[in-house]
């Protein structure tokens, strides 16, 4: 499975480390499978910004499947698409959109429920410690989770103001 980095459809640009943040914990979720073959951030993340075949990432990454998404933040609410696509002819297997009021509850359920649904629609045959594994032990605050995805996208840049505010 290649997870391509989810669109922040967003009016605001800076709000582009929330959708970066929300495909990181869905390739950290799927990674904890040992059925699934999930692509390295940094392979998909080249894609991104990029209008991609998904053939050509069958051809590039070795991917089967390929998930893409886009996030909107609007005011109190978060709205999600994912739709998952089989690599080898590019047709759609699901697709769905989320809508919640944001708190890091509702993240988190959005999450899972994406990692569920993509589990299932590869009929991946799940044991038990793998399905308690889905469901998050998240924080309560959603500034928090936030707060936490802007430290992340911060030390990624690695600069020494850009480290200071991750810190």
């Amino acid at each position: 499975v290649a997870v391509l980095p989810f669109e922040n459809l967003s009016r605001e640009p800076d709000q582009e480390y929330f959708s970066d943040g929300l495909t990181d914990d869905i390739i950290t979720a799927l990674s904890r499978f040992k059925d699934l073959f999930v692509i390295a951030r940094n392979s998909t993340f080249r894609y991104k910004g990029h209008a991609v075949d998904v053939r050509q990432l069958n051809k590039e990454l070795g991917a089967r499947y390929v998930l893409e998404g886009s996030v909107q933040k609007a005011g109190t609410t978060l709205r999600v698409t994912a739709q998952l696509l089989d690599a080898k002819d590019g047709t759609h297997l699901w697709a769905e959109t989320y809508d919640r009021e944001l708190s890091a509850s509702n993240i988190f359920a959005v999450q899972d429920e994406i990692t569920e649904r993509i589990v299932s629609a590869l009929s991946v045959q799940l044991d038990p410690q793998e399905r308690q594994s889905i469901a998050h032990r998240a924080t309560d605050s959603f500034e928090a989770y936030d707060l936490f995805l802007q430290g992340q996208r911060d030390f990624a840049i690695s600069s020494r103001e850009s480290l200071a505010n991750a810190r």
